[in-house]
């Protein structure tokens, strides 16, 4: 690691001073690894609930005495001046008191977080991103916005996406082609052969309750290691999925970090939905691939999903990312594929994947990378190539209010990206808390003419200004 050396020479100062917005798991994460990190502090949490904010710093270890209550800035200032550490919910505070360096945007809710966004880079704060909801929508934007004033708009390491860009740029400044990429769920697939069975366990977030499915003994064979035989990957996915099809499969929370990986990573879904292919980490490098090297994409350049398919002897991926690459050059593709990493049949491509994304815990690179060095940790580029939309699960009435990413009423894909107009997709989280125009039914996409238009939203305003600028 070479953080130190950029921190230490470059660093324009010897500490950090950070404002969270958004007290749930991932804010609270960033909130209790500060007191570890020498050039970090967050004396500041801002939440609707602002007991889940003191919350925040009471398991961060903050003495009770030096935790305070403030709704006005000059009381917050002051109260950081003296030492102490601030919960509120006045999120006014965390872009507008001068001592904060940086505004970790948490609150999962794009409209709040557009709003904030826009604050913190009026107030001159650099912003650590970690709603996807509303980086999906207008990241793209709000990056070049915040270029504009000097400051920094950066999605958080600790989440797939952000990590996922790293692993690429690492991989094409090394000369590797990326054959596919992508993250791998949360949720992991545990098969047990004596059995016959394929287990998961609920995890609160993702998954909400444990869920076992029998094996046919006709599919038993498919719950092998995929074969080294033409058209065996294709097969072998779909029979599991055959079999699996009453399993949590992919949301669209796992798709909208796969929208903002493919437009930061300039790559592409082979499908809208995602291939849901349920394999090994030892069968990423034999079925993502092309169909040249046996696998089930008709071109490279892939963004992609895998859930974990394991014993519960193996080890998993623990929601990490992943890339499938291969060395334009023989000898160099030799040493690729012989010296540690997972090849496939022939030794012509390879996966190399980080096995771990440890959400806030992590989050302090991306912080100190904002407030010492003014620079990002996300990709080099970021163009909005691609939008995650919805489509209805079920019909839907007119006036019904929908919701984001976990209304089971709904269900998405990743689509080229398109200008507003009656008949266009509306990207997925600009309809999250806006009410139907008109009836939907079953499987139609949520179109701009379905959707009431908000008044005053900060969220659709920017989206139309980030059309004009990239006239996407």
């Amino acid at each position: 690691m070479i953080y130190h050396h950029f921190f230490d020479r470059y660093g324009g100062k010897k500490q950090v001073c950070t404002a969270v917005i958004g007290a749930g798991h991932y804010g609270t994460a960033v909130v209790t690894q500060q007191l570890f990190v020498k050039q970090l502090t967050v004396p500041l949490v801002a939440d609707q609930d602002k007991n889940a904010a003191k919350g925040s710093l009471e398991k961060a270890g903050i003495p009770a005495e030096k935790i305070v209550y403030a709704t006005e800035v000059s009381e917050g200032q002051r109260a950081i001046a003296e030492g102490k550490f601030v919960y509120t919910d006045n999120a006014a505070l965390a872009t507008d008191i001068p001592a904060i360096d940086v505004v970790v945007e948490a609150t999962g809710h794009p409209e709040s977080g557009a709003r904030f966004c826009l604050r913190a880079i009026e107030c001159g704060k650099h912003i650590i991103a970690v709603s996807k909801e509303l980086d999906s929508c207008v990241g793209p934007l709000l990056r070049r916005l915040a270029l504009e004033k000097g400051l920094v708009y950066s999605p958080v390491d600790g989440d797939q996406p952000a990590l996922f860009m790293a692993l690429v740029e690492w991989a094409r400044l090394i000369g590797l082609t990326v054959i596919s990429g992508g993250k791998a769920r949360d949720a992991e697939f545990v098969l047990d052969e004596e059995q016959r069975t394929v287990s998961v366990k609920a995890d609160g977030i993702t998954v909400h309750e444990d869920r076992t499915v029998s094996i046919p003994e006709t599919h038993m064979k498919y719950f092998n290691m995929i074969p080294d035989s033409p058209g065996a990957c294709a097969q072998y996915i779909g029979k599991r999925l055959e079999v699996l099809s009453d399993m949590p499969l992919a949301g669209a929370f796992d798709l909208c970090e796969l929208t903002m990986m493919a437009n930061a990573a300039g790559l592409h879904p082979s499908v809208p939905e995602t291939s849901l292919g349920v394999v090994r980490i030892t069968e990423l490098p034999v079925a993502y691939c092309s169909r040249k090297n046996n696998g089930i994409y008709k071109d490279e350049g892939v963004i992609d999903l895998m859930t974990t398919l394991r014993r519960r002897d193996e080890s998993g991926m623990g929601g990490g990312v992943y890339i499938v690459v291969r060395c334009d050059n023989a000898y160099s593709n030799y040493i690729l594929t012989t010296k540690g990493q997972i090849p496939n049949y022939d030794l012509s491509t390879a996966v190399i994947y980080r096995p771990y994304h440890l959400c806030g815990v992590e989050t302090s690179t991306s912080i100190l990378s904002a407030g010492l060095l003014k620079m990002d940790t996300g990709g080099r580029d970021y163009i909005p190539t691609y939008d995650l939309v919805k489509y209805a699960a079920c019909d839907i009435e007119t006036g019904t209010t929908l919701g984001g990413d976990h209304d089971l009423r709904l269900k998405a894909r990743i689509v080229p990206a398109a200008r507003k107009e009656n008949g266009s997709a509306v990207p997925g989280h600009m309809i999250t808390g806006n009410k139907t125009a008109a009836p939907i039914r079953k499987g139609e996409i949520i179109t701009y003419a379905s959707i009431q238009k908000p008044e005053n939203s900060a969220l659709w305003d920017l989206r139309a200004e980030q059309e004009k600028l990239f006239e996407t």
